[in-house]
């Protein structure tokens, strides 16, 4: 699963609420998660975790309004890697969206919606708080072997 991979490390991102970032976002996290030493299927996981993370706040924290920053901060300690996602748009709680029944999505043909139990399959923990400033954060947690 892992190559070499540093003991610690920690990388910083600081985009506006576009679309148009998330290739940025994504470039980001595939630099990020070679320096772990992440193999390409774990790397690729990571990445639509955090796509999905991101998608969701540009949609729903800030309205598509390209206004608002995303910060992201990953840091590897321990073979621990967290990746906290801060945004200042509207909060959200992730405990009011249900588990979907993929059979009955996939029978009304749904498009989307899919975001957080996605974020969920992939990561070990995903974690949501408002913090002290009033920004939300999206912590998502990998633990690597």
């Amino acid at each position: 699963m892992l190559k070499n991979r540093e003991k610690n490390l920690e990388r910083n991102l600081v985009v506006k609420s576009s679309t148009d970032n998330l290739s940025v976002i994504r470039e980001f996290m595939t630099a990020a998660a070679a320096d772990c030493g992440c193999n390409d299927e774990l790397t690729g996981k990571i990445i639509l975790a955090v796509d999905e993370a991101c998608t969701n706040i540009i949609k729903h924290a800030y309205k598509y309004s390209p206004e608002g920053d995303i910060g992201i901060n990953i840091k590897l300690t321990n073979s621990k890697l967290v990746i906290s996602i801060t945004d200042s748009g509207e909060h959200f709680n992730p405990g009011e969206v249900p588990t979907p029944n993929l059979l009955e999505y996939q029978k009304k043909k749904k498009a989307g919606g899919l975001g957080i139990f996605l974020m969920r399959k992939l990561m070990d923990e995903v974690n949501y708080k408002i913090l002290n400033d009033n920004r939300n954060l999206v912590e998502l947690v990998k633990h690597l072997k």
